[in-house]
This record gives C-alpha cells, sequence and structure tokens, in this order.
C-alpha cells in the first residue's frame, strides 16, 4: 500500500470494510489493517494507481453501473476485485458500503475521521489537480491511466447522488468549482449511521493509534510494532510525478515514431 499494490491471497475473505473518505488516514489504517488480519488490504486509490491496468476499468465499470441502477452489476464486479483481500478502504469502496455489506454481512464497518477543516482543504488540492483540462490526453498513452480523468468524473457524480441531492453536475469543472466539500465530510457520516448497523459500526482517528482500533476488532495490541503514520500527501505526489514521467515517456515514443515515418514520407515523395 501507499507506493506498492497489495497481492490477493486466494482464501481470504472481507473482514473489514474501511468507510472512511480519502484523505482521512486510509493508507496509515490500511497498513495497521494487513498487520491485525494477517492479510493483503485493497486500499483503492493504491490498487488503482500502482494496480493493473484492469483495476481502474474495473471501477469505471463499477460506478457506471451504480449510476445506471444496475445492482448485479456493482455485486458481482466488487466481488471479482476483492476476491482474496482481507479488508478494503479508501474510495469508492468507501462509498459503496451498502453494497458491500450486502457481500460481507459479517464485516466490521471503521470509518477513518478527521477534522473537517483540515480535510477540506487537503480535497481541494486533489480534485483540482485531477480536474486539470491536459490530464486525459496527458496519460492517453497509458493503458490503465487514461481511464482516470473518467473514474474522478464517475466518482462526482456519484456523491453527488449521495451527498448533493442529485445536483446536476454538467462539467468537471463545474463539480470542483460547486462541490462543498465539509458539507459532502458531514454528510457522509449521516449516510454511514443511517445505512450501517450501530452495532457494526466503528468511528476511528488513527492519530490514537492501536489501542481503540483493536478493541473495536476484537485484536491484541501488537507488540513492539508503532502504528504506522503515512503520509498521504506524499504519496499521492510521488504517484502523480509517476505517472507523468511514464505518460510523458510514451508520448515522446509516439512522437518520435510519427516524425520518423513523415519522414519517410516526405523521401518518397
Amino acid at each position: 500500500m501507499g507506493q506498492t499494490a497489495s497481492v490477493p491471497k486466494p482464501g481470504t475473505q472481507i473482514q473489514v470494510i474501511g468507510a472512511g473518505l480519502p484523505r482521512t488516514g486510509t493508507t496509515s489504517f490500511s497498513i495497521a489493517l494487513a498487520i491485525l488480519l494477517d492479510g493483503p488490504v485493497y486500499h483503492c486509490g493504491t490498487q488503482l494507481n500502482r494496480g493493473p491496468p484492469s483495476e481502474l476499468k474495473s471501477w469505471v465499470r463499477i460506478l457506471r453501473a451504480w449510476l445506471a441502477g444496475d445492482r448485479h452489476t456493482v455485486l458481482s464486479t466488487l466481488r471479482s476485485c476483492l476476491a482474496g483481500y482481507a479488508a478494503v478502504t479508501d474510495a469508492p469502496s468507501c462509498n459503496l458500503v451498502p453494497e458491500l455489506l450486502e457481500l460481507y454481512p459479517d464485516a466490521k464497518v471503521v470509518c477513518t475521521v478527521r477534522d473537517p477543516v483540515a480535510w477540506e482543504k487537503s480535497m481541494e488540492h486533489v480534485h483540482s489537480a485531477a480536474a486539470a483540462w491536459f490530464l486525459k490526453a496527458l496519460l492517453f498513452p497509458l493503458p490503465g491511466m487514461r481511464h482516470f480523468v473518467d473514474f474522478t468524473w464517475l466518482l462526482r457524480r456519484l456523491w453527488s447522488r449521495l451527498y448533493l441531492d442529485n445536483r446536476p453536475l454538467s462539467s468537471v469543472n463545474e463539480v470542483a468549482a460547486t462541490l462543498p466539500r465539509r458539507e459532502v465530510y458531514a454528510r457522509h457520516l449521516v449516510w454511514l449511521q443511517e445505512n450501517v448497523p450501530a452495532d457494526r459500526l466503528v468511528f476511528f482517528d488513527v492519530r490514537e493509534g492501536w489501542e481503540p482500533l483493536c478493541k473495536a476488532l476484537g485484536k491484541d495490541v501488537p507488540k513492539d510494532i508503532p502504528f504506522p503514520h503515512e503520509n498521504d500527501s506524499a504519496g499521492i505526489e510521488r504517484t502523480a510525478r509517476y505517472h507523468i514521467r511514464r505518460a510523458l515517456i510514451r508520448w515522446a515514443a509516439i512522437l518520435a515514431v510519427v516524425g520518423i515515418v513523415l519522414v519517410g514520407f516526405a523521401r518518397l515523395s
């Protein structure tokens, strides 16, 4: 997690559904879960950005199906994506808790929390970067990441449906400009309380460390293992640089080939 995609372990099933929104310590939380559950954790941000191209395409399929009301496709694709994992965290899975509970009725739901003002500031940076007008063209040579802009647009439409009374959104830029993120954060917590039985829902701040998390999951506190604290912002920046570098290399190769072909045609003529 963070910079490396997790590998599924056959026979492992989801025990914990991470219901916290992105930028609430989900990477640290995922690493902690991998230790406590002794199994791979599907941290969506990492799997989509560092996993095989099929991951991002699968989540685009899930989001499109959810928006279209195709519950069968949502559930079957979720089951396929999460086979072999002990937990799932981050978005979009945190927005699909009712569906995940249907698939994994014995799983515990843990929502990571953060100061809403700090969360809003953090999300502003992420949303503005994802809405850059040139991003889709830049990422086009990358088989999986070429779908990233479509993914973010679909995710924002889902957020609008869940938290903003299905407010019509005509463009990615309009979403980025109008999305009241603090309102989204507050409504997400209310939505969870409305959709998850009280005895299955836990709110957890990663700054509190092992004790409350272990108590909620019925696990012993790991001995001599400090609670992981990963810098999500630094991880996102590293991932962005990684994909931009890959895309520029691909574009350079494409343009070089095009240049060679054009020179060849010019000589023939």
